[in-house]
């Protein structure tokens, strides 16, 4: 069974918060806090704009003590069944403890409150990093039936497309083709903040059509070029070196910044062969095509037979070279060798194909 990425776990917590068994303490944390603020927007809907005066605090880390985290916790709602409080930042509440002016409580002062937390409290905690396993609130943490305690990884590379189509689903009731996602996904990269917005920008300039196609997203993220880094792609996938090399000289000569395109396209290439290497990868282990897809998590199917179609072009024992040759062409165009841009690029494309 594939492992639960952020998209499932999201709409899981999503769901949980929103009904009548959730937990009354949450730690959400993880490196793809584009999921922990949408988290947190949904927590603070819970609570109607009319009894947020009374009932609701945000607070953070660096500017509350232990002791004051309590007091609030612990207080009763006032003319409403409850009261919800966020603490971000938490890690930065470890900075209060007993060599404080006037003792104001430590961190570990919260682990009888996990034992026994209010019933009409919501308390949600969120940090980019989870405090120490071996730590006493780190255990009690994860060992208390009354918090739920999550974190949230980066999204992988080949789950993007469906979490692109997903969303402009159920955000904007629009159909996103598979060919026009993987688009996105390729060009913006993994940041889901800058990938919703793209969507945003897109859905809103296709308003009355209910499907987005490839051509549409060309257009509107700005690749109005004829040759752009998805041609360059599919030549050097195809490993025709004069078609590849053609296009890039192209690309650079249309482009407004060549230090700037080069970095884009390092990143995207980066993108690319991180997800053939998954494929290898697997494959390699004696997985059937199906097994590959189901351990990856894609649904779709035409996004996955455009993976395994890119990745029969390349051997597992290609990636380490592949991915010096991106490493290099990275460094490179920041400033770490004499080389022009065109030079960095040609070479990269040399070393890949080759």
């Amino acid at each position: 069974m594939a492992k639960k990425t952020s998209i499932e776990l999201y709409s899981e917590i999503l769901s949980e918060l929103r009904s009548e068994d959730r937990k009354p303490v949450y730690f959400l944390y993880g490196e793809e806090e584009f999921f922990l603020d949408k988290l947190q927007e949904a927590v603070e809907k819970l609570i109607p704009e009319d009894q947020k005066d009374f009932n609701f605090d945000l607070l953070y880390g660096r500017d509350v003590t232990p002791e004051k985290v309590l007091s609030i916790i612990r207080s009763y709602p006032m003319m409403a069944e409850q009261r919800v409080v966020i603490l971000r930042d938490f890690k930065e509440l470890s900075g209060y403890g007993a060599n404080a002016e006037g003792y104001q409580g430590e961190v570990n002062d919260l682990i009888p409150y996990l034992e026994q937390p209010n019933p009409t409290t919501l308390f949600v905690c969120i940090d980019t990093k989870k405090p120490s396993g071996r730590s006493k609130l780190g255990k009690a943490l994860k060992k208390s039936n009354h918090v739920g305690f999550h974190e949230f990884e980066e999204v992988p590379d080949y789950r993007l497309p469906d979490w692109i189509i997903a969303w402009a689903k159920n955000h904007h009731n629009k159909t996103v083709e598979p060919p026009a996602a993987q688009m996105l996904a390729q060009y913006v990269g993994n940041s889901l903040q800058l990938l919703s917005t793209e969507i945003d920008k897109v859905c809103t300039f296709v308003d009355t059509s209910k499907t987005i196609n490839e051509s549409q997203v060309k257009k509107i993220i700005g690749l109005y070029r004829e040759y752009s880094v998805f041609e360059l792609k599919d030549a050097i996938i195809s490993r025709n070196l004069e078609q590849a090399l053609f296009i890039a000289e192209q690309m650079l000569q249309h482009s407004k910044a060549n230090t700037g395109e080069i970095i884009r396209s390092v990143g995207f290439f980066y993108n690319v062969f991180s997800n053939i290497w998954q494929i290898r990868r697997l494959a390699g282990q004696g997985n059937s095509k199906k097994q590959v897809q189901k351990t990856l998590g894609i649904n779709n199917n035409w996004y996955f037979n455009k993976l395994w179609k890119d990745a029969s072009a390349f051997k597992l024992a290609e990636m380490p070279r592949i991915f010096e040759a991106l490493l290099d062409a990275d460094r490179a165009s920041k400033g770490f060798t004499k080389m022009n841009p065109s030079t960095i690029l040609f070479l990269m494309i040399k070393r890949i194909i080759s």
